[in-house]
């Protein structure tokens, strides 16, 4: 028998927090996150997204033991002023247990109708910033901080519940051996002198902040098209800046500026985590800010987290600028492997961008709907 507890208090959610360290406790591949940052993206009143947002946690027992767990969202933003009326759910961890995933999704969907919400999607999270899908491939591949880890089961149990593939989504990956510069160095001198452009390098975190809300408001303008875009909000901007900045090297975050110095595009690049998020176990201290910074300044492999680039000036060659740039960091820093985060299959022009460099799709992974009905 499966009972399902709404995770309300500082304990249960910090067991909502901590189930997947038991569930992938020997997976090479898991990389379990910081138990401190996780409670603080939950707390009502750290994270801004809750003045746009509404959640509800929930936990599955069997026999008294901890078995699954499932958030339930509803961004107001997309149902309120993008008129999608979807139930978001996320963070769906479980069993292989048909009972188990049943009853957590059976939650999540009595809320989407007491909502009078039309379909639910997941899994999400909050935003265009936090984690998104269930890996259907590539499940012998680390997962990265930005991405969820599970088992192999997880499809199943979406499908046979009557859930059907709503995005996909590809990881692609390359050596830094596949960046040829003749592809860029030259077209990038000419794109700079045809548009009046120029590349801004950081080497402190000081430097990048001045950037940050340009940065976030040209996010914004970039990946307004998508299907799946919900705007960050000013609140949120100062929350990103805060929480994810100081985590990145400032020489992996490019700025292109116009004449007048505005951005006209930016990129953001992250060394790994991965295996000194494993090696921290979830905790900072006593040990696990020290397998973070050495991360941060000693990494062959790199993450593209985003690149953005103005509308008036897509298809223009303006990323021939970027990867100029950071050809010669990674040059300077020996990095040997790139790594590019989940991207829409939809998405074509990104694909466009990366094509010279030969990438393989290592992962896919997907979101699934049901309608409410």
């Amino acid at each position: 028998m499966v009972t399902i507890k709404e995770a309300t208090s500082k304990s249960d959610l910090k067991k909502f927090v901590k189930f997947p360290f038991s569930l992938y406790k020997d997976s090479p591949y898991w990389v379990p996150p910081i138990i401190k940052d996780e409670l603080e993206t939950f707390d009502r009143d750290k994270n801004p997204v809750f003045k746009d947002a509404d959640a509800w946690f929930f936990l599955a027992y069997k026999n008294d033991v901890l078995v699954g767990r499932v958030v339930a969202i509803i961004n107001n933003i997309e149902v309120n002023q993008q008129q999608l009326r979807k139930m978001r759910f996320g963070w769906f961890d479980f069993i292989d247990d048909p009972e188990v995933s049943e009853r957590l999704l059976e939650k999540v969907a009595e809320i989407g109708r007491n909502h009078q919400l039309d379909y639910m999607e997941g899994p999400v999270g909050f935003s265009n910033l936090d984690k998104v899908g269930v890996l259907t491939e590539g499940f012998d591949h680390i997962g990265t901080m930005i991405t969820w880890y599970n088992h192999p089961y997880y499809a199943g149990h979406l499908e046979r519940l009557g859930f059907v593939k709503e995005k996909e989504y590809l990881e692609n990956k390359f050596p830094f051996g596949n960046a040829d510069p003749a592809l860029f160095t030259r077209v990038q001198a000419l794109i700079k002198k045809r548009y009046g452009l120029r590349e801004i390098n950081c080497t402190k975190t000081s430097e990048v902040l001045p950037w940050t809300d340009q940065m976030f408001d040209l996010f914004n303008e970039t990946y307004s098209a998508l299907a799946s875009f919900v705007p960050i909000t000013d609140i949120q901007k100062a929350y990103f800046k805060k929480k994810y900045i100081s985590l990145i090297n400032p020489e992996y975050i490019k700025f292109i500026v116009d004449k007048e110095d505005k951005l006209v595009s930016f990129a953001i690049v992250m060394p790994s985590f991965s295996r000194a998020l494993q090696k921290a176990k979830g905790k900072l201290f006593p040990f696990g800010v020290f397998h973070l910074l050495r991360a941060k300044k000693h990494n062959t492999d790199v993450i593209f987290y985003l690149i953005g680039v103005h509308p008036e000036y897509q298809n223009k060659g303006v990323t021939a600028i970027v990867f100029n740039e950071y050809y010669k960091t990674f040059t300077k820093n020996g990095i040997k492997n790139c790594i590019r985060t989940p991207e829409l299959e939809e998405n074509t022009a990104i694909r466009q961008i990366w094509k010279h460099f030969n990438p393989i799709v290592h992962k896919r992974r997907r979101t699934y709907r049901k309608n409410l009905g």
